[in-house]
């Protein structure tokens, strides 16, 4: 019999969620070999660091597991305490990848928020942060594997590298076919903004019901909080009066325009609203939190569905107003299958099964 030749390196900023990709791999395997490789991040007073690997991978074939949004991480330096940042995580993705040497077999990086998604593109002599640090890691590794990225087309700043792009949509929308009792015959999804439009149509397409789009109007002369502010929004498509609302985004920042929409909806008329995204960064703190705890209460919206490829703080992720869906299996059967040399098409796509599952709950409310 052939030695199990699949190791993973989880990084600290994901420990849990590493954690249950390995049970998963095991329970696909039906095995109980242990996958995950003990290492150490160390840091000296002045805050460098360095990435030390406990067990063997050579000839391996290794899957870093990563989490850059996890800020609740910290160290110390100078005698104070410092939240990991993107930017930490990211140098401790490449001390890891400098650690594994040549040993390896092959190398592969699961960064389920891509680092620098947002900063994809520039405008003037910006800087270009994303495709700058695929760049970066595409001499060391073969595989880039990612989450509902913010623009798909930044695979484009790879060469060498294969780039697979995860969506979660047919998780995410199990759990909630299963778990929402709302007449699937009035569904409709709304996209928050253009940009996010054709991950609407991907999820209306998936529940086999019609599409809305909200544009953004804009104040370019002015930024605020590191965005152009939004002064207007005018929405497209059917009249949402009466209707089940799904609005869908990659992911939830600081959380101001998705409510927005919301709201907007509301005024319209809608019934229930859901908010389906892969990462909830509530990137204002405390401040984002209590924004959705108060728009919940108030009745904008009935809940947030998301993922747990990132993380959640503890005072969102225990509100009765998000539901998290556990992503680990699609992600152990993808890195299951890429290992083996197997296609993963299988395990990017369940649209039959949805489809299958709302037309149970549409015959069910005729």
């Amino acid at each position: 019999m052939l030695e199990d030749q699949l190791k993973l390196i989880v990084m600290p900023n994901c420990e849990s969620f590493g954690q249950l990709v390995e049970k998963r791999i095991q329970e696909i395997r039906n095995n109980d070999n242990k996958y995950i490789v003990n290492i150490e991040l160390p840091r000296f007073n002045n805050s460098e660091g360095k990435a030390v690997i406990k067990g063997s991978i050579r000839g391996k074939d290794v899957f870093v597991l990563t989490d850059i949004a996890n800020y609740s991480l910290q160290y110390k330096a100078y005698g104070q305490l410092f939240n990991t940042s993107y930017d930490d995580h990211f140098m401790d993705i490449m001390r890891i990848i400098s650690a594994t040497g040549s040993d390896a077999d092959k190398l592969r990086l699961v960064m389920p928020l891509l680092y620098g998604s947002r900063q994809h593109r520039r405008k003037g002599r910006e800087s270009l942060d994303c495709a700058f640090a695929l760049r970066m890691l595409e001499p060391f590794v073969s595989n880039i594997l990612t989450y509902d990225v913010h623009d798909p087309n930044i695979q484009n700043a790879l060469i060498h590298s294969s780039f697979d792009n995860i969506y979660p949509t047919h998780t995410i929308l199990d759990q909630f076919i299963d778990n929402e009792d709302i007449d699937f015959n009035n569904l409709l999804v709304v996209s928050p903004d253009a940009g996010a439009i054709d991950r609407a149509r991907f999820h209306a397409d998936m529940l086999g019901v019609d599409v809305g789009i909200y544009h953004k109007r804009r104040d370019y002369s002015k930024i605020v909080d590191g965005q152009n502010k939004v002064v207007a929004h005018e929405y497209l498509g059917v009249n949402p009066d009466g209707k089940n609302i799904i609005i869908t985004d990659d992911m939830i920042a600081s959380g101001d325009s998705v409510i927005e929409v919301a709201e907007e909806m509301k005024k319209r008329g809608a019934n229930h609203i859901y908010i389906i995204t892969t990462f909830a960064l509530f990137s204002k703190g405390d401040a984002s939190i209590d924004l959705f705890n108060k728009k919940y209460h108030e009745g904008y919206f009935d809940k947030i569905y998301t993922t747990n490829v990132s993380y959640i703080p503890p005072k969102a992720a225990n509100k009765e107003w998000i539901k998290i869906v556990d992503c680990s299996y699609q992600l152990a059967h993808i890195i299951n299958a890429i290992d083996l040399n197997h296609s993963i098409g299988k395990f990017l796509n369940g649209k039959e099964k949805t489809l299958a599952k709302v037309r149970e709950k549409k015959n069910s409310n005729n």
